[in-house]
């Protein structure tokens, strides 16, 4: 026997996995041990105990970070030298106030710019152009012409500071714009750093803020990676982004295998340039939503570098810096609430850690007012400094990888990268990931797991603290920020007006026309052609229109799924009573209630219109799409020629205001002002009182099940047709 010395501990017989079952079947004597845990919606089996033969046949365990397949981070120490990036994303309106909002940011310990822009300049519209009344300003900074960028960088140092740009319809336009900016500032293209979205694949799946057909798309991608590889050694020519993937309603391993299959595309459209693979391999970036699911998210960006390497291994680079998946993170706008949004502070802090703890090169932590409005300075410096305390305070940058080698997340990072290999495989077999968005089916993927998320929450099978479980009695109140889309519109007409009349217009013009002759013959460099004309001051729109004449402007068909959210929704719960009642009043009044779920202005997003139309469908709705990029006019044109009973507005970009009372002014000039409006998506309580005045008769702000506002809407076009027969 081993005799006990102050160094020493006590002999153990050491308990087998056996025991520790029975011991735990005692706490559990109506169920069994291999159920308890969670299944993921990957199908990922997540146990509640792990040993060290779930590491058995697990490879790459023992490897090193900075060394392939790095696994374990794309840097030997990562943030024990250098913490990742701190990179807020906003955009306010105008430049001079995003402008002076960076530079706050920068002075308080930002590390980077991240611009969001408006959606006008998304879609390659001018301010001053009609379709876009309602958005001008909203979401972002409204960017016209190379003076706009001047401004929004404006005593920014572009040769010091890393500028991240989310843009990816107008990208030929907003990135010379930066490069002319930053010439003119006297910062040459090969000293800026940072990155351009130009992720046109996952547009067409799940943003929608494209502006050409796919094809002609990637002609641009593939000239932009050209320019850069030659002309910005230092900046990242593509950010592809997994991110609104999970915005849009994708689990983990969806997300994942279709970001690393949009990037597999890229690769090989550049090489089809004649590019070799270490010249432009190397700047590739990814984006990568972080959520609730903890470990998930942790395993996920994990499971990222492990698979890339494998992805790229098979182009045969010469580099290792080509076989290395470097990324941002941004952490989940869809998992804040409106309900009680102060709990949306801790959601942030969780899913940062995830990003850290993964292995992230930078993160943007959401301000907790997003689900109600567009962020205050008060709420983006508490999401600022959620990474400063995480870096600064909680010592967490002192260790490499600190979940290597535990048990559960290498088996579950493996699970992980096998689960999306799968789907990688099945998007290959379909002829890549462009045949694979053409056809539809991804975006069909990424909306039916959207459809089940939400019907797991608002049957309860999914807890959301303060909006199915523990909800508050009385909400506070909060100060949120608004945007007179009027006055910013104005603004922006006035200084385009201003910028064209000291312009030479027959050189703009000379250089437009080179332009679309260009992408007609297909030769040439278009973003080299468009620093050009951007330089001489064409605008947005007007590069936009050079290239639609040749490319056109696409326009997706609408689709829905059927049967997803009903069969993931709890009929115990009162589904079959509603549905019940949407029967009777068709053989009340003839025909099933008919509604048009539309989306207007340039807000592309669409994951709560989709899912509402699809659980509506699903209770028995007569169900109608709006078509994506809709004017007040159109939409009531189509609701009119539909004949619909009511037309449900969803909208997530702040144009409510302008939009939605244009609709019913619209309803009533053209004959259909018997069609009742509603209004979902994210709208501050202060604005309620105004949509009612305007006519709207109900608002379903975030966390509203859709049951209950189903219920509602039936209420509603019941009560208007019997007093519509009660005055005839």
């Amino acid at each position: 026997m081993q005799k006990n010395t102050p160094n020493s501990w006590p002999d153990l017989e050491a308990a087998q996995q056996k025991d520790w079952e029975a011991l735990a079947q005692k706490s559990i004597p109506d169920g069994k041990v291999a159920d308890l845990g969670w299944q993921t919606p990957d199908g990922i089996h997540l146990k509640a105990l792990y040993t060290k033969d779930d590491l058995h046949d697990l490879p790459f365990t023992n490897t090193y970070p900075g060394f392939e397949p790095f696994l374990r981070g794309p840097q030997a120490t990562m943030y024990a030298v250098r913490p990742w990036t701190i990179r807020q994303y906003a955009g306010f309106s105008t430049a001079q106030e995003s402008n002076a909002f960076y530079r706050q940011a920068l002075a308080n310990g930002g590390q980077g710019v991240s611009v969001a822009f408006d959606l006008p300049t998304h879609r390659g519209y001018d301010s001053d152009h009609p379709r876009v009344m309602g958005d001008v300003g909203k979401a972002g900074v409204a960017i016209d012409t190379v003076e706009d960028m001047k401004i929004l960088f404006d005593q920014i140092p572009l040769d010091q500071v890393s500028v991240s740009m989310t843009m990816n319809g107008g990208v030929l336009p907003i990135l010379a714009s930066y490069i002319v900016a930053a010439q003119e500032q006297g910062v040459e293209q090969a000293q800026l750093s940072g990155t351009i979205q130009n992720d046109i694949l996952k547009e067409f799946m799940v943003r929608n803020t494209y502006i050409y057909p796919p094809e002609p798309s990637m002609r641009i991608i593939g000239d932009i990676i050209e320019y850069t590889a030659q002309q910005m050694p230092k900046f990242n020519s593509i950010s592809i982004s997994g991110y609104h993937m999970q915005e849009a309603g994708a689990n983990q391993s969806l997300e994942l295998a279709f970001t690393l299959a949009d990037g597999q595309e890229y690769v090989k459209t550049a090489l089809a340039k004649g590019l070799d693979i270490d010249v432009f391999a190397g700047r590739l970036s990814f984006f990568f939503a972080i959520g609730m699911n903890f470990y998930l998210e942790i395993a996920k960006l994990r499971a990222a570098r492990l698979l890339w390497w494998r992805m790229m291994k098979s182009f045969h680079p010469k580099n290792p810096k080509s076989l290395m998946l470097r990324t941002h993170c941004q952490t989940s706008g869809w998992s804040l609430t409106e309900q009680d949004p102060y709990n949306n502070i801790v959601r942030t802090t969780i899913e940062a850690m995830a990003a850290v703890f993964g292995g992230t090169q930078s993160l943007h932590t959401n301000s907790f007012d997003e689900a109600i409005a567009l962020p205050t300075e008060f709420s983006a410096r508490i999401a600022r400094n959620t990474q400063l305390i995480i870096q600064e305070e909680s010592h967490m940058t002192s260790v490499v990888d600190p979940w290597a080698g535990s048990y559960m997340m290498e088996k579950l990072t493996q699970e992980m990268a096998d689960k999306a290999w799968e789907i990688i495989q099945e998007v290959e077999a379909m002829g890549g990931m462009t045949k694979a968005v053409e056809s539809g089916w991804a975006k069909l993927k990424i909306e039916a797991a959207a459809a089940q998320k939400q019907a797991h929450i608002d049957s309860g099978k999914d807890t959301i603290v303060g909006v199915n479980k523990y909800q508050l009695t009385q909400e506070d109140s909060l100060q949120t920020r608004e945007v007179d889309n009027n006055k910013v519109r104005d603004l922006q007409i006035a200084f385009l007006k201003k910028i064209k009349a000291e312009r030479d217009p027959i050189k703009v013009r000379q250089a437009l026309d080179a332009i679309t002759q260009a992408a007609q013959d297909k030769t040439g460099n278009l973003l080299d052609l468009t620093v050009q004309a951007m330089r001489l001051r064409a605008t947005v729109g007007e590069v936009s229109d050079a290239l639609e004449k040749v490319f056109s402007r696409h326009r997706a068909d609408t689709q829905k799924v059927t049967g997803v959210y009903a069969m993931a929704y709890d009929s115990a719960q009162g589904w079959a009573k509603l549905q019940e009642e949407i029967a009777q009043f068709g053989l009340t009044f003839g025909r099933r209630p008919r509604v048009m779920i539309a989306k207007l202005g340039q807000d592309g997003h669409d994951r709560g219109a989709k899912v509402v139309a699809t659980a509506f469908a699903d209770l028995g709705f007569d169900v109608d799409i709006g078509t994506l990029f809709q004017t007040p006019q159109e939409c009531a044109r189509q609701a009119i020629e539909n004949d619909v009973h009511a037309v449900g507005v969803s909208t997530l970009a702040a144009g409510h205001k302008t939009l939605v009372p244009e609709i019913i002014a619209e309803l009533k000039r053209q004959g259909g002002q018997e069609i009742v409006v509603f209004v979902g998506g994210v709208i501050p309580r202060q604005d309620y009182d105004y949509l009612f005045e305007a006519g709207v008769k109900g608002i379903y702000g975030p966390g509203t099940p859709i049951p209950a506002s189903a219920k509602d809407v039936l209420e509603h076009i019941r009560s208007h047709l019997l007093s519509t027969q009660a005055k005839v």
